[in-house]
């Protein structure tokens, strides 16, 4: 299979809502996309689109694919979390969302953070015990929570995926694909 296809058959669900940082929702998307998979952005509520950051201000927006109350963990092969500030800390105050990543964990799926989204994974029990990485200013957060941190531009602990920052992007996507294809 050509390496752009590795992912045909697959479905990912990307799980944000309005302050994910742009290029952690936007540049995975694409490049699981190129590499085959089905990517849906699911979001809480009934926005028709959510709003991204960027560089300290609001910048573009995204379609909604699906509403977040109408998910089901068992429709898809992987999650990813972006990040930004305000996206994961919003995420991870609603029940439906901590329950969605539990469902991902407990079926054994892939779950991708990136940056800030392994907050989210914090309230969803997701970390005690396991190797993480991300932004520089969680890591107080999720050793709290029992995580072994890590930095390195991904750390891969068996179904969990984590990255640090945009710059990780290219390596965190390959992550997700490599997890996947296999």
């Amino acid at each position: 299979m050509s390496p752009s296809k590795k992912l045909t058959g697959r479905a990912i669900a990307v799980l944000a809502t309005d302050g994910f940082e742009y290029s952690e929702l936007t540049e995975p998307k694409r490049l699981l996309e190129e590499a085959g998979a089905e990517v849906q952005v699911i979001a809480p509520g009934d926005a028709r689109e959510i709003k991204g950051w960027k560089g300290g201000d609001w910048a573009g927006s995204v379609p909604v694919d699906m509403k977040l109350e109408d998910a089901d963990a068992a429709d898809f092969d992987a999650l990813v979390l972006p990040g930004g500030v305000i996206n994961p800390d919003k995420l991870r105050t609603q029940p439906a969302a901590v329950e969605l990543v539990k469902a991902f964990a407990s079926a054994g799926k892939t779950v991708a953070a990136i940056c800030h989204g392994p907050w989210t994974l914090i309230n969803a029990g997701q970390v005690d015990g396991r190797k993480v990485t991300s932004w520089p200013s969680l890591r107080q957060d999720l050793e709290n929570a029992g995580a072994k941190w890590e930095d390195r531009e991904v750390v891969r602990d068996g179904n969990l995926i984590t990255s640090r920052k945009p710059d990780d992007i290219p390596a965190f996507a390959d992550a997700v694909i490599e997890a996947l294809a296999a």
